[in-house]
């Protein structure tokens, strides 16, 4: 038997390489991760240790627990002993637990100030910690008691989700699943053609400008195991679906080009992966091109990422790939089912399913679907479903080969067909027990929505008119549709960046499908734009623009969308305006002329005099005058410039305390085209 690496020696053992590489820590063997190589003999030094290990361990764990079981015992009559008080929510105050207590509040806090070096104050407002500090002092237990939450304030929908909180608190009844994998990386670093060779499928050359605008999920098999992969978008401006992606997985797998190297989208898609919590695989593609350097990549991806290749020390799986020929594609699915293993990813496989949505969209032929992965349960055809805005029962299952299927596994994407309306994409879906519950949910969940909502929108539209008459105050109204809910997020993300100081960017209403009147009168009633990405306006809508003025762009790339709104934003803003010194100059005498006043006779020394500019008089380094011009006489000619070196006569307007030495400064005022400055240009 050659050296074998950890993760190897783990399979040979019939164990995770997590679990072997504790044993290896308890045993004193030196490995850093699962990557690590181990001698062969002393492969063979452990594989008798850990045989000894577990035949001795069941002998040596009965005395132990009886020895628990009895500090446990003894630690359940003191606690019997001891004194109870309850609390409920309004209750955290000084005086009422002093009350409760039966301790002076004074006496409490001496103790608390002598004892814990805590300053109180009588009838303070306390948090949770303290509470708990100050009963643990005088040895009393609590017991918080809950607020009733009224009927009707239930909300079901999230009932569900703890319902499933509860479930994976029962470790010993969960079961591993397939990974669900999210490839991301920059344009062009080959992030599609990745998919492609995984999946022996076209993708990019069916969307516009060859990027993936849309999210789907496929499934392949990898030496009799399943592996979920999510295609994200590859533009770098959607980044909410690709947020979307990085929590709906368990892997990420990072793309970045060895003829490339780190780009700023791979960055940002690194960004959302480290936020998502998401363990990280870096693919290195390309190293079939001639100007590839591997090792200068993984150098960036030090610099830049910080991400440290295991062979380098570090503890991230690095795999060098070439998506257009297929060398170590191979290798990347096993490290992923490896990354899977050492993480433990787990369901709960029985009993009602749980999905999550990545994509919904209303169909020409099939009505509402929504594309989904199954977390927990199995999901059948009958089933009565619910998401967060809608309900219904699943008439069909497709799968990621559009094939029908009668039920789905945990980490399986499908399509559902069977709502009532196209579902939020961010939500979850249930299996509940029957559709009339369903129905009932989704009502009652409706009608609280509709009632906030109503009253958020009587609200902003008050307001919306009061900002608007506040001088200086700029705001631009916006009505976003969409192709998808997808769509949508991404856009409302994108748009978000541009929030500025100096504009609001207020969306009114966001929406999937063409564009409609209802869109046009709303946008004419808050003097709105209404902003279309890849849907069409339709005959009605178009004529209703033309007669109400109302502004609409549509647009098939999200770049150009962003660009155009840049430049709009930029033409709301009032030009700034610049001070900026034209000339010098200095009196040389001082005229009086009757019915006139006095007349500065100026030697300029630099620059020049504009008539319709501004003057500043120093004396003695004072200043003692800023205004007008009156006029400018170059001899006896009116004029409106005079450069230096000439001389020039000149009458202030308001002002004729003038004396000869007074220095003056010439200026004028300019207006600058001003820009905003954006959230992002903000956090940078």
């Amino acid at each position: 038997m050659a050296r074998l690496r950890v993760y190897e020696l783990a399979r040979k053992l019939n164990m995770s390489p997590k679990e072997l590489l504790q044993e290896l820590e308890e045993l004193g063997v030196n490995v850093k991760s699962h990557m690590s190589f181990v001698d062969e003999e002393i492969a063979n030094i452990i594989i008798d240790l850990l045989e000894e290990d577990r035949e001795r361990r069941p002998k040596q764990l009965s005395k132990p627990k009886k020895e628990s079981d009895e500090e446990i015992e003894k630690e359940v009559v003191e606690k019997k002993k001891r004194k109870k008080i309850t609390l409920k929510p309004g209750e955290l105050k000084l005086d009422i637990i002093a009350e409760k207590l039966g301790v002076p509040q004074n006496k409490i806090i001496q103790d608390m100030f002598v004892k814990k070096g805590i300053a109180l104050r009588p009838g303070q407002i306390l948090k949770v910690e303290e509470v708990d500090q100050i009963l643990k002092e005088y040895k009393v237990e609590v017991e918080f008691e809950e607020e009733r939450v009224p009927e009707e304030e239930i909300d079901e929908f999230e009932l569900l989700e703890g319902r499933y909180q509860e479930l994976y608190e029962k470790k010993d009844e969960l079961a591993p699943r397939p990974p669900v994998v999210t490839v991301m990386g920059h344009v062009d670093h080959g992030k599609t053609t990745l998919l492609d060779r995984i999946r022996s499928t076209r993708v990019a050359e069916k969307e516009e400008g060859g990027i993936t605008q849309s999210i789907g999920a496929y499934q392949v098999e990898v030496n009799g195991r399943r592996i979920t992969f999510i295609d994200t978008p590859g533009h770098e401006l959607f980044t909410e679906m690709r947020a979307r992606g990085a929590q709906a997985t368990d892997i990420v797998v990072l793309v970045v080009a060895a003829d490339d190297g780190v780009m700023p989208q791979t960055i940002e898609a690194y960004n959302h992966a480290k936020s998502a919590n998401v363990p990280i695989i870096v693919a290195i593609n390309k190293i079939d091109k001639p100007n590839a350097n591997v090792e200068k990549t993984k150098q960036e991806l030090v610099e830049k990422l910080g991400l440290i290749p295991e062979e380098w020390g570090g503890d991230t799986v690095v795999v060098p790939i070439s998506a257009k020929t297929g060398q170590g594609v191979d290798e990347l699915l096993e490290m992923i089912l490896l990354v899977a293993d050492m993480n433990e990813i787990k369901c709960y496989p029985r009993g009602p399913a749980r999905a999550v949505i990545i994509e919904s969209k209303l169909d020409k032929k099939m009505g509402p679907v929504a594309s989904v992965i199954v977390k927990d349960g199995v999901l059948r055809v009958g089933d009565a479903v619910v998401a967060s805005n809608t309900y219904g029962k699943v008439r069909n299952l497709f799968d990621d080969r559009m094939r029908s299927v009668k039920e789905a596994h945990p980490s399986q994407p499908v399509m559902i067909l069977g709502f009532e309306d196209v579902p939020d994409i961010h939500s979850n879906v249930y299996v509940v027990e029957s559709v009339e519950r369903a129905r009932n949910i989704v009502e009652k969940r409706l009608e609280k929505l509709e009632s906030q909502k109503q009253t958020r929108k009587h609200m902003n539209l008050e307001e919306l008119m009061k900002m608007m008459q506040e001088k200086g105050k700029k705001i631009l109204n916006l009505i976003l549709k969409a192709d998808t809910y997808g769509s949508v997020a991404a856009l409302r993300n994108a748009i978000n960046k541009l929030q500025s100081k100096e504009i609001e960017l207020n969306i009114v209403h966001t929406g999937v499908g063409e564009i409609s009147t209802s869109d046009v009168m709303l946008a004419a009633a808050v003097d709105g734009v209404i902003l279309g990405f890849r849907v069409k306006v339709n005959n009605k809508a178009r004529k209703l623009t033309e007669q109400e003025g109302v502004d609409v762009r549509t647009y098939s790339i999200i770049y150009k969308l962003v660009e155009d709104l840049k430049l709009a934003l930029e033409g709301m803003l009032e030009p700034e305006e610049v001070e900026e010194v034209i000339g010098r100059g200095e009196i040389k005498k001082v005229f009086k002329i009757s019915k006139v006043g006095k007349v500065a006779g100026v030697q300029m020394l630099d620059g020049k005099a504009d008539k319709e500019g501004f003057v500043r008089i120093y004396r003695n380094g004072q200043l003692v005058f800023e205004g007008k011009i009156e006029s400018l006489k170059h001899y006896k000619e009116d004029v409106k410039v005079v450069e230096a070196p000439q001389e020039c006569g000149i009458k202030l307007a308001g002002f004729d305390d003038i004396r000869e030495g007074d220095e003056l400064e010439f200026y004028v005022i300019k207006k600058v085209r001003r820009k905003p400055t954006f959230v992002e240009e903000q956090q940078e």
